[in-house]
């Protein structure tokens, strides 16, 4: 902080604040910066080193009503600058190597200490997956989930990493020697010692036992809270982020709008946007956006997840007791861990899957998404699409982007909430390609596949096919509808027009970035142009990462037009109108069938069997007159009459569209 105009207390201001009970080593070293200077708003202070002083007439509103003015007493300072208007009061040993900004509110804490060694958790390395290290993430303030991702999953791009690497070591580097920082109209009250942590503006401490080295992120609009109890070190909070309730946190990154509580416990562990963990413990975990676990038995480690939703008592084991922690699991976007789940790592869950019971035979299921992992008889069952048709899927990819809890103006990670996409879709096609395969192999009358360790029934192989042949008709139809609905395509030759890829990239594999969408071909891209030093500074990567972000529709209909021959049979040049017809005939056809599905999937929410437990001390009278007023009736149902809103409204897309080419 830098204070211009400064000046020495007069010998009136010294005689008026030694009356009051301040004293200093040597009164030439506290400095004013105000010419409103008011030494009575001084009490019992104690001066050392060099201390610069605001004015003190500013007044603070509490809850409650409780108005309290600006005033500094009780309290050490050595080698502190105070800028105007501050609130300072009953700090039990001092205050050290410290800028408090305008507007700060301090009381009832142990200790503030700046050591001008630390780095304020910036540059910390976070042993992500492998808690014997090999992927450690150094950390940074601005990190999104995507940068992460890089450091930590790709070190086949050795070179690629090290510049990453270097660049956030070079961020830290430069913050050795400073004073910590306490930002503008921040408040840290009743909390224990606070050594080495950056605090940003409006950021409220309440309670926290001890924080070190760490940086808690400024932001009017989404502030960072810490709450009762908490012990942090090694940490950054992003804004809008909640750490409270006892929560443990050890060498961590926490993302924006995540939220930390009821004794959850981390080390090691990086959780982006929108993550909510309660009550269990994560371990070497990387926690992409809206990772969920809420549950005091449950343990996520040296895993990889995203839009993951942990059931109580879920479990993985990283260590063989041989060579150490030394696995790692991927559990891809969307994916559920029912009751008492278990997974012995390494292990690789397909996205929008769900694991149920415990598989030791290390399962690897990403060719098959949305299916279901089920123990029987301690074998792995796999039944492959199913989720496909469930009502909990699609009200997940529904909720994800309402509960998007991010305020700060300036969003760190990219979030893609699309249930179908080329990546899912990708890996659909693959596995339409994969159970062909089984069944050609074992034989069409065989009753039970075998892959990986897993076995598959013959009823599920060929559901599944169809639930994905399904899926991919509708998201190749959606393709195909969005890209024409609004232009004049009354001929071929403007058909084709409309028909034609706008952007060169988005041909080939798929990834998923942690929460973002995109070719591999780009994610290559980008690595080696850090390799080779195009990118000199951080923020340079996180804007590529937002660029490639917006461009994603025109990428995905480049990769649809790729594969239009695999699926349709024609290549997209080859499209006359009547082709444009049957293929959204067939859309239609698939969105209302899956719809239909959800249809009844919700209907087993209102049977007989789930009135069980109503109507309590007269369940044959009352049971159903309790399940009516508290559950509704079915057709009455959100999410029922959604989905039949929805069957009607792309009825009627598909009647326009087919108007047009009529």
């Amino acid at each position: 902080m830098s204070i211009s105009h400064k000046r020495n207390l007069t010998p009136k201001e010294i005689e008026i604040l030694e009356s009051r009970g301040c004293s200093a080593q040597n009164w030439s070293d506290v400095l004013i910066s105000s010419n409103s200077f008011d030494p009575y708003r001084l009490k019992d202070v104690e001066f050392s080193g060099t201390v610069i002083l605001g004015c003190l007439n500013g007044s603070f509103n509490r809850l409650g009503g409780m108005v309290r003015r600006s005033v500094i007493e009780c309290v050490s300072l050595h080698n502190v600058t105070v800028a105007d208007n501050v609130y300072i009061r009953n700090v039990a040993n001092y205050i050290a190597n410290c800028d408090i900004a305008t507007g700060a509110y301090i009381e009832n804490v142990d200790r503030l200490v700046g050591t001008l060694e630390s780095s304020f958790g910036i540059g910390t390395e976070v042993s992500v997956l492998n808690e014997t290290g090999g992927r450690e993430v150094p950390i940074y303030e601005e990190m999104s989930a995507q940068t992460a991702y890089l450091i930590a999953m790709y070190r086949h791009e050795n070179k690629m990493v090290q510049k990453l690497v270097e660049m956030v070591k070079d961020r830290a580097s430069a913050l050795i020697g400073s004073r910590m920082q306490i930002g503008t109209n921040s408040e840290i009250v009743n909390c224990g010692t606070v050594t080495d942590v950056n605090v940003g503006a409006y950021a409220i401490i309440n309670g926290a036992t001890r924080l070190a080295n760490g940086t808690i992120t400024g932001s009017k609009e989404d502030p960072v809270k810490v709450g009762r109890d908490v012990i942090a070190d090694g940490f950054i909070f992003a804004s809008g982020s909640r750490v409270s309730d006892g929560a443990l946190v050890h060498h961590c990154f926490i993302g924006q709008a995540t939220a930390l509580s009821h004794l959850f416990s981390a080390h090691d562990s990086l959780f982006f946007a929108n993550c909510n963990c309660e009550n269990g413990e994560a371990a070497a975990i990387f926690g992409g956006p809206y990772t969920v676990t809420m549950h005091k038995s449950s343990l996520l480690i040296a895993g990889i997840f995203s839009f993951l939703n942990a059931g109580s008592g879920s479990n993985q084991s990283n260590h063989m007791y041989k060579l150490g922690p030394i696995h790692q699991g991927v559990v891809e976007r969307g994916s559920k861990t029912t009751s008492d789940s278990y997974i012995l790592w390494p292990a690789k869950i397909g996205a929008f899957s769900l694991v149920m019971g415990r598989h030791v035979n290390h399962p690897d299921t990403s060719r098959l998404p949305f299916s279901y992992l089920i123990e029987n008889h301690d074998g792995s069952f796999l039944v492959p699409g199913v989720n496909l048709r469930s009502v909990g899927t699609i009200r997940d990819a529904q909720k994800w982007p309402k509960r998007d809890k991010r305020k700060d103006s300036k969003l760190l990670d990219s979030i893609n909430f699309n249930l179908l996409s080329p990546f899912t879709v990708g890996k659909m096609m693959s596995g339409v390609r994969l159970l062909n395969d089984l069944e050609r192999t074992a034989g069409i009358t065989a009753e039970r596949f075998s892959f990986q360790a897993m076995i598959i029934e013959a009823r599920a192989l060929r559901k599944g096919r169809e639930y994905y042949g399904l899926a991919i008709d509708k998201f190749m139809g959606n393709s195909v509808i969005s890209r024409i609905k609004d232009k004049d395509i009354s001929n071929t030759s403007l058909l084709q027009e409309a028909l034609c890829p706008t952007c060169t990239a988005g041909a080939g594999e798929w990834v998923d970035i942690c929460g973002l969408f995109a070719p591999k071909s780009e994610i290559d891209d980008i690595a080696n142009e850090i390799a080779s030093g195009d990118f000199v500074a951080l923020d340079q990567i996180e804007a590529r990462w937002k660029n490639i972000h917006a461009l994603y529709y025109d990428m995905e209909w480049t990769w649809v037009t790729e594969h239009f021959k695999e699926w349709y049979g024609k290549e997209i040049g080859e499209l006359e109108l009547d082709d444009i017809e049957k293929i959204i005939n067939r859309w239609l056809k698939s969105v209302t069938t899956l719809d239909n599905m959800l249809h009844d999937d919700a209907r087993k929410e209102y049977s007989l069997k789930s009135r069980t437990g109503f109507g309590i001390d007269s369940p044959d009278e009352t049971a159903d007159s309790d399940f009516l007023n508290v559950r509704g009736e079915f057709e009455n149902d959100p999410f029922v009459m959604m989905v039949c809103e929805h069957i009607s409204q792309k009825t009627a897309l598909a009647q326009k569209v087919l108007k047009k080419i009529k």
